[in-house]
């Protein structure tokens, strides 16, 4: 087999067998496409079961010598990680030569975090003396109350909305499915905006189960979705970078400061590893030390 075959065959089980998106697809295949660039240049004739773990440590070592960032470089590994997992699963090796790889140590990026006054001024800066205004609460409230991606957000569905068991079915990524729990307020928005805004609009074909929607009909975009909520921390005089993501980012940390398991806040996010919600342990020292000081035998005064 050539380069040219084994990396066809990585496209294919990304795509039909981990149904993976095309972002991720075209990632990986990037990656594949740098290691096969590398063994021809340094090793020609060097097909991929030959290559071991000394080989591609000299891989690794000659990226970071390019001068390519921590991540780019975690991300590289990743994805030459996942094509021998690949070859491995289809018999093409017996043993991963990657499983003792080591990339760079990347720091945890701690992400920005509102707190529930900021949270309340946003909420209070909406207009609600339009139909847009009550669409617009009820984005805000939904996206703090459920901890909603963006792109979960925008494809919410009615048919997904179960208000009188306060439950919402998402899809996430990968298309995989969660039951997300959603409050009495961002319910009640909802509700409203629906019957006195949305039940009012010419729908556009396509858009007829689709949640929120523009004056047009239609469902709104990602980029629509960080204006409102752009311009609704300008107003409230918030200086933080704000994003819809930074509501998820409360969403979490407001449950795990509030004691939250953090396996349900898991479930509740959707995050496939444990590890990505275990940073929500780690935002607020402030939290953390008065834990400490009220509840250690030896802090209590």
């Amino acid at each position: 087999m050539s380069w040219k075959a084994y990396i066809h065959g990585f496209k294919a089980y990304m795509k039909l067998e981990r149904s993976m998106s095309g972002n991720s697809v075209e990632a990986y295949l990037s990656d594949a496409e740098k290691l096969k660039q590398w063994v021809t240049r340094n090793h020609p004739g060097l097909m991929p079961e030959a290559l071991d773990g000394n080989l591609l440590s000299e891989f690794i070592q000659d990226i970071n010598k390019m001068g390519m960032g921590e991540r780019t470089q975690a991300r590289i590994l990743s994805g030459v990680k996942a094509f021998y997992k690949y070859l491995l699963l289809e018999d093409l090796i017996n043993d991963d030569p990657t499983e003792l790889l080591l990339g760079p140590k990347l720091k945890r990026k701690i992400p920005e975090v509102l707190n529930i006054e900021e949270i309340n001024a946003m909420m209070e800066t909406i207009d609600l003396s339009s139909g847009l205004g009550h669409r617009n609460r009820a984005i805000l409230e939904t996206l703090y109350a459920s901890g909603l991606r963006v792109s979960e957000l925008v494809t919410l569905k009615i048919s997904h909305f179960y208000f009188d068991e306060g439950f919402v079915r998402v899809i996430g990524k990968n298309n995989k499915e969660r039951i997300v729990p959603i409050g009495e307020e961002a319910i009640k928005q909802n509700l409203y905006y629906i019957e006195n805004y949305r039940n009012h609009l010419d729908i556009k074909k396509g858009n007829e189960d689709i949640l929120f929607l523009n004056r047009r009909g239609k469902g709104l975009t990602r980029v629509m979705v960080f204006y409102i909520i752009k311009k609704a921390a300008e107003q409230a005089g918030i200086k933080k970078n704000v994003s819809p993501h930074t509501f998820r980012h409360s969403f979490a940390t407001h449950l795990v400061e509030g004691g939250a398991d953090l396996r349900a806040v898991q479930d509740m996010l959707g995050h496939e590893s444990i590890l990505t919600t275990e940073i929500y342990t780690h935002l607020d020292t402030n939290f953390l030390r008065e834990t400490l000081l009220n509840y250690h035998p030896r802090s209590r005064k």
